[in-house]
C-alpha cells in the first residue's frame, strides 16, 4: 500500500528573511504590515514568500502586532433574514479595510451572548459589532468597553452604553404601519414578536428587555391609544421565537370566538409561519386576516396577495456599522455616534379595508 506523503513542514519568518537575505525582524515588519523598510526590502521579502509559499501564523502575528485582522460579530438569529443581510453589509466594509468577520449566533439568550464575546475575545478580535439580546443586563458590554476593545451596536441602542450605534426609528415605523390598519377600519388587532417573558405573557413595556422590541410595542400601543382602542395583553403576543412556537400562538390565537383581523409582524420568519397558518385555517389575506411586516425579505413580493411591508435598510445598517468601527480600528477616537435610518412602508395587497370597521374589542 502507497503511504501517504509526510507533511511538508511550515515556511516561517526566518525562512524568509534567509531567502530574502534580510534580518528576520525585519522580514516580520515586511509580512506583518507594520514598521518601515524600503520599497526594493518590501519587494525582495515579498517575493521570497511567494516563492516559499509562506503563509503567516496568524496567532504568532497577532501576538506580535496586537491586531488580529479579524471583527467578531454578534447577532440574534442568523437563519432571520435581517440578520443575514445586515451581516452581508458588514463583512463587504470589513474585506475592503483588509479585515475578516467571525460571527457568532446567540439565539436572542443572554448566557450565549457572554459566552460568544468570550470567545471571540480569545481569539484576539480587533473590535465587536453586537446586536444585544438584553438592553438592561450589559455588564459585559461594558467590560467589553473598558477593556479599550472598539465596540459597536447594531440595530438596538443602549443609551447608558456610549459606543457607536446603528439603528432604525422603531417607533415610528410600528406607529405607522398600525396607523395604516387602523385607518382601514380595523380594531382588533395583534403585534407579534419573538421577544418573550418567564411567564410567556405582556403586561408592561418595562418587562420588554430587547430595546426594538420595546420601541415597536411603544409605536403599536401609542397608534392604537390615539384610535381610542383600549390596550389589551392579548394584542401582544409574545414568544414567537421559532417556527413551531409562531405556528403555535397562530393557531391558538386566530380562531374564533375574538381573532384578530389585522396583525403586525416584528419578522419576516414570524409573518411567513402566520400566512401559512391562516391558509391552513381557511383565513383568507387580506379578507379576513390583514398582514403587516418588518422587512422586505423575498418571499413578501411573490406570494399571493403580496404582503404589506416595513422595509428597512438593512445591507445599510451592516454597512454603516462596519464602517464606523473601521474608523475606530484606524485610530478615530470621538465622541460615540448613533446612525438612525429612515424605514418605507410599502403597501400592497395584504391590507383589507374593514367595511363597516370592526366595532368589538
Amino acid at each position: 500500500m502507497e503511504q501517504p506523503p509526510f507533511a511538508k513542514p511550515s515556511v516561517t519568518v526566518a525562512d524568509v528573511a534567509r531567502a530574502a537575505g534580510v534580518s528576520k525582524a525585519t522580514a516580520a515588519r515586511v509580512l506583518g504590515g507594520y514598521g518601515i523598510v524600503s520599497d526594493a526590502v518590501r519587494e525582495k521579502v515579498l517575493a521570497a514568500a511567494k516563492a516559499l509559499d509562506y503563509r503567516p501564523n496568524e496567532l504568532a502575528r497577532s501576538m506580535t502586532t496586537g491586531r488580529s485582522g479579524a471583527i467578531g460579530v454578534v447577532v440574534g438569529d442568523i437563519e432571520n433574514p435581517f440578520f443575514s443581510s445586515a451581516v452581508r453589509g458588514i463583512t463587504d466594509v470589513a474585506r475592503a479595510a483588509g479585515y475578516t468577520v467571525i460571527l457568532a449566533n446567540s439565539g436572542e439568550d443572554i448566557a450565549a451572548e457572554k459566552d460568544a464575546i468570550r470567545t471571540l475575545i480569545a481569539k484576539r478580535v480587533d473590535g465587536l459589532i453586537v446586536a444585544p439580546s438584553r438592553s438592561r443586563e450589559i455588564d459585559h458590554l461594558r467590560d467589553l468597553q473598558r477593556s479599550g476593545r472598539p465596540l459597536a451596536l447594531l440595530d438596538r441602542a443602549i443609551p447608558e452604553l456610549a459606543v457607536d450605534t446603528v439603528t432604525v426609528d422603531d417607533r415610528e415605523a410600528a406607529e405607522a404601519a398600525t396607523r395604516l390598519l387602523i385607518e382601514h377600519g380595523h380594531r382588533r388587532l395583534a403585534y407579534v414578536t419573538a421577544c418573550d417573558t418567564p411567564e410567556h405573557t405582556y403586561r408592561d413595556l418595562a418587562d420588554i428587555h430587547t430595546a426594538s422590541v420595546r420601541h415597536r410595542i411603544e409605536g403599536f400601543l401609542s397608534a392604537c391609544e390615539a384610535a381610542r382602542i383600549p390596550p389589551a395583553g392579548r394584542s401582544v403576543w409574545l414568544g414567537a421565537n421559532s417556527r413551531q412556537e409562531t405556528r403555535r400562538l397562530a393557531m391558538e390565537r386566530l380562531k374564533p370566538p375574538q381573532p384578530p383581523t389585522a396583525v403586525l409582524a416584528s419578522d419576516s420568519l414570524i409573518a411567513l409561519e402566520i400566512f401559512k397558518v391562516a391558509r391552513e385555517l381557511g383565513l383568507s389575506i387580506p379578507d379576513d386576516l390583514s398582514l403587516i411586516t418588518f422587512h422586505d425579505a423575498d418571499w413578501t413580493s411573490v406570494t399571493s396577495p403580496s404582503v404589506t411591508v416595513i422595509d428597512q435598510p438593512v445591507h445599510q445598517l451592516g454597512t454603516a456599522v462596519a464602517e464606523l468601527l473601521v474608523s475606530r480600528l484606524k485610530g478615530y477616537n470621538g465622541a460615540a455616534r448613533h446612525m438612525v435610518f429612515p424605514t418605507r412602508l410599502v403597501a400592497r395587497a395584504s391590507v383589507a379595508i374593514r367595511n363597516p370597521p370592526d366595532t368589538s374589542i
